[in-house]
């Protein structure tokens, strides 16, 4: 009921502008407003995240990654300081132009590319999220067209909507944009022996692996899934002596003296898939909070949030290329099968294999990104589950946040330490790629 009445309440706040900034002051043409626009639109998105059902982590990333791209290119066609994507993405072809000479506001182009492309990549949202769409689609635009003149505002919801058809139809080849049965395969074969992935949920439709071919997808700045690529995990044994017993004891003991400080850490990070806007859905919420913080501009907001859509994307896909290859058995049941048959993770353990931990991947490639967009040792605070009533946490850089994300999957008993550590150094190499783009000229 509790999730009920917040999107309900998320539906009022659209009806009377809650989350439209202050009326838009265009008079004239004006850039300056093209970066509130993305923001709003993607404090809905965070919402539409968590109530589309078709939305697991893998799968909100790469939506988060066409639309940061499709604002982006949005703007950059008619900035000269901006350079496009087109030729540095893989397999995207230079989009629409402005015609030279005309007059369009940048506000109005963005407006209309990211409308575009929150209603075709939530397509399959529920009836409650289509009227929260449409609200927000009409307030919108009331406000981006307030004083313009007719033929900027015909002009520039042309070239948003030819931005983002273009967009849209690079994403229809990259493997991921058919989801069927919420992205469990039909007909799966598990990998015999003790050492790999057995379904841990009795839900029936979790007893094979949630999108086990996600690592083949095409990748957006890296060559493909395998790009960063990580050694093997330990040696599996059920030897006291050997370090994977180690590893296993150190989740049971962690979460059996489960400290009040570990247990709100494993809390704050979980960001279930349908109770929370998901992993990349929280770094892209810590990217929206710095944003506003820092009063960026329109140039700077559609560069962050590109690149971060960008790495989370890929992030998950060389994580899931790992995860498969090495198919890898969770804690809970390696722990009940050697230490404790009644032993209890305290987050639910997800359906696909455990190496390496795709919090951690994500985790260490968002703060890399992010670390070279507002600088080393960057403190903030991360609001992101005010809503849900969980106490904002202060972070004194990107990367002290990526390494709590990292461990809190050990404290909730999901992860083993080297899942962990590896995955935060596969999302940092994944996060070279991205930060080697070109955007400005």
């Amino acid at each position: 009921m509790k999730i009920i009445r917040r999107f309900a309440g998320m539906i009022l706040l659209v009806l009377v502008a809650g989350f439209i900034q202050p009326a838009f002051a265009v008079a004239q043409p004006d850039s300056r407003q093209a970066e509130q626009v993305m923001r709003t639109w993607y404090k809905l998105v965070l919402e539409l995240v968590r109530h589309t059902p078709t939305y697991s982590p893998p799968v909100a990333s790469r939506s988060f990654a066409y639309l940061g791209v499709t604002g982006f290119e949005a703007l950059a066609t008619g900035n000269d300081g901006l350079k496009s994507l087109a030729g540095q993405l893989n397999a995207l072809q230079p989009g629409p132009q402005r015609e030279a000479g005309k007059v369009y506001d940048d506000a109005l182009v963005v407006d209309a590319a990211l409308s575009f492309a929150v209603q075709n990549f939530f397509s399959n949202t529920g009836p409650t999220g289509q009227r929260a769409l449409k609200a927000m689609q009409a307030k919108m635009r009331e406000r981006a067209v307030s004083g313009l003149p007719d033929d900027v505002i015909s002009r520039s919801e042309a070239h948003g909507r030819a931005v983002g058809e273009h967009i849209l139809s690079w994403s229809k080849e990259d493997g991921g944009a058919v989801i069927e049965n919420m992205g469990f395969p039909l007909e799966y074969t598990l990998t015999e022996g003790p050492a790999h992935w057995v379904p841990t949920s009795l839900i029936a439709q979790q007893q094979l692996p949630l999108l086990p071919n996600w690592g083949k997808n095409r990748t957006f700045a890296m060559a493909n899934g395998a790009t960063c690529g990580l050694p093997a995990p330990l040696e599996y044994s059920e030897d006291k002596n050997s370090t994977f017993y180690k590893d296993a004891f150190e989740v049971y003991t962690a979460v059996k003296d489960l400290t009040p400080e570990h247990r709100v850490i494993a809390r704050f990070w979980s960001d279930d898939p349908m109770l929370s806007p998901t992993p990349p859905g929280h770094w892209i919420s810590i990217a929206l909070q710095v944003l506003e913080h820092e009063k960026a501009g329109p140039e700077q907001t559609a560069d962050v949030l590109a690149r971060l859509g960008v790495v989370l994307a890929d992030s998950f896909i060389g994580c899931w290329d790992a995860k498969f290859r090495y198919d890898l058995v969770r804690p809970l049941t390696y722990i009940r099968r050697v230490i404790d048959p009644k032993w209890e993770a305290i987050l639910n353990t997800p359906p696909f294999p455990e190496y390496p931990s795709g919090h951690s991947t994500q985790s260490g490639a968002a703060a890399d990104v992010l670390t070279k967009a507002f600088g080393d040792n960057f403190a903030f605070e991360d609001a992101t589950h005010a809503a849900d009533g969980l106490k904002p946490r202060p972070f004194p850089s990107f990367w002290a946040a990526a390494e709590e994300a990292g461990i809190s999957r050990l404290y909730g008993g999901i992860h083993f330490r080297a899942a962990i550590e590896r995955g935060l150094d596969q999302g940092r190499c994944i996060a070279g790629y991205v930060n080697a783009l070109k955007t400005r000229k």
